[in-house]
Formats: C-alpha cells, structure tokens, sequence
C-alpha cells in the first residue's frame, strides 16, 4: 500500500470516508479493481516516486494524479513490508484468480475424485494469498505454512465429500431440496476450509502479537488483543466473501437449468457457471471486503496495559492506536 512509502506528512487513507461502509466499499471497489493489473513496473515505480514526494513536501496536495498513484500502490504494495506482491495473489487479481477454481467447486455432478481436486486447488490458492498478504510481524516458517496447508485441505476435503456422501441419503427431504443442498456443499467446505486455515496460519500472530501504531504510523509494540481481532475478523471475512460467491451463482444457475438451460451441452453449462460466478464477483467482492477495515483504529484501552496513558511527541496521550488487519 502507499502507507509504506517513508515520510513525515501523513498520507490519506483514501479518498473515501473509511470511518463508513459506503466510504470503504468504494476504496475496495478500487483495491480490487481488475485494470490495476495492467500497471507496469514503470507505473509502481513512478507512483512510488510521486507518493514519497507528497510525504516528504516536495508536492503540496493531493490531486488526481496522486489519488491515481495510490490507487496503484494500494493494489499492488504489501502495507507492512512496501514490497510488491506477486501479481497473481494481489487484491486486484482476486476475482480472476478465483474464477476458475470457483467455477470447479461449483460444477454440477462432480464426482468424490473431482470434488477433492478442486477443494484442493482451491486451498492452494488460499494459502499463496494468505502468505502473500497477511500480517508481516511474524511470518510462518515452511513447517508452520506446510502444516496449515495440509490440515486446511483435510478440512475442506473432509467436510465436501463428507456432505456429498450424506445429502443424497437425507430422508423426508424432497429431490429438488437435496439438489440446492447439494450446489451448497463447495459453500459449506470452503468457509469451514478458510476458518481454519486463518487461524493455523496466522496463528503465530495470536502467540506473539502484531505491532501497533500511533495515528502518525510509530511503533508502539506489539499486542496478542490486537492479533486475536485481526485474526478472527479475517476468519469471519472469509465467511463473509464465500457467502455471494458461492451461494448465489449455483442457485441462479439451478433456475436456469430448469428454464433457458435446460437439456443445454456441458460447455453451455461451464460458460454459464463462469459468467455468473464473474459477475457476481465483480459485483459483490467490495461489498464484501468492505465490513471490516483493514487498517483497524481501536482505543488503546481496549488492548494490554502498556499501551494505556502513552504520550505522544506532544505530550498529549494516545487513545487511538491502530494495526494492519490483514486480508
């Protein structure tokens, strides 16, 4: 994120007001903004060069230019380290990145083989993101990561075949019942998946803290309280994203399969399931990552003792701290 950029001027959070869902929905619109991909190295670097000559009083305000300079470095630049994240795991690759695993979960019919696969590839690329973005105060270690890794994957595996295997045996259940049952079962294994994978692979924040900051970005050190809310925000986030994603597509998609679809080629079926799977990405990912704040302003009275009565360079006391969420 721009926020990485060193200098003494602070840098507006965003254009928006964040202290409002709408406000962040409309930054996350731009975070996840799919034509961010298209920025060149030449693009990040100049908008680095711009962004540390606002913070450093070299341009005096923010303008149209800048506002576009930070919107490139918001999708691009990991906030902790200022570093750029590899493209296929930035927010503004999230709808594409997922499209097509999305699409594999949710095609009808699938076998246990093809059910695992998907589940699969689907906590693989969980991970890449997790890694690739969360909280850098204390990054997992290849045992740590590898053993997230496979116990996100039993998770997700054992709960989708585990439903794919009871649905069809539910007894006064009608047909068409069991049939939305079982579009929902991808639904009911990548948020159990996801839950659990936040929480191995993050857990070491939990242990150990994240670090806080004053509202002028100094260290004020780090805190567990902080971390278990970073944390099980995230968690909860994840339910939050899958919901629209995977509830709605599969449950349009059984409609349509009745009507305009109906007797219609697997390929007609795919083609269908990616459009609506695309669409409601498209529409409902801002809306989704927008509930929690990323940048998380609590009281510090809310977090451990030490942070309680802290001063500031003013001598004034520091009764708002905040810390990096994570995504």
């Amino acid at each position: 994120m721009a926020s990485s950029i060193p200098g003494p001027v602070p840098l507006p959070d965003s254009r928006y007001d964040l202290s409002t869902y709408i406000g962040r929905v409309k930054h996350c619109a731009e975070i996840s903004d799919p034509t961010m991909l298209l920025s060149s190295k030449r693009d990040i670097e100049e908008s680095k060069r711009l962004i540390w000559d606002y913070r450093n009083g070299v341009i005096p305000e923010m303008s149209p230019r800048l506002w576009r300079a930070k919107k490139i470095l918001d999708s691009t630049i990991h906030p902790d380290t200022g570093e750029t994240v590899f493209l296929p795991f930035r927010m503004s690759c999230c709808v594409l990145s997922n499209l097509v695993v999305t699409a594999g979960m949710l095609t009808p019919g699938l076998g246990n083989l093809g059910t695992a696969f998907w589940q699969i590839a689907n906590q693989s690329l969980n991970v890449a993101v997790n890694t690739a973005n969360a909280n850098k105060s204390h990054p997992l270690t290849t045992k740590q990561l590898a053993t997230s890794y496979f116990l996100a994957v039993g998770a997700s595996c054992g709960v989708a075949l585990g439903l794919n295997s009871v649905v069809p045996r539910l007894k006064n259940v009608s047909a068409g019942t069991k049939l939305i049952l079982g579009r929902l079962v991808p639904f009911a294994a990548v948020v159990s998946a996801g839950v659990v994978n936040v929480f191995l692979m993050r857990g070491q924040e939990i242990k150990k803290g994240i670090t806080v900051f004053d509202q002028d970005g100094n260290e004020l050190g780090t805190s567990k309280k902080a971390a278990f809310q970073a944390v099980g925000e995230t968690a909860l986030s994840r339910v939050i994203n899958a919901t629209p994603i995977m509830v709605v597509p599969p449950l349009i998609l059984i409609q349509l399969q009745k009507s305009v679809l109906k007797n219609k080629s697997l390929g007609v079926l795919t083609f269908a399931n990616l459009g609506l799977i695309f669409s409601t990405s498209l529409v409902a990912l801002p809306f989704a990552l927008a509930v929690f704040p990323q940048r998380r302003f609590v009281h510090a009275s809310s977090l451990e003792e030490k942070f309680h009565g802290l001063k500031d360079k003013n001598g004034a006391e520091i009764d708002t701290v905040w810390f990096n969420r994570g995504i």
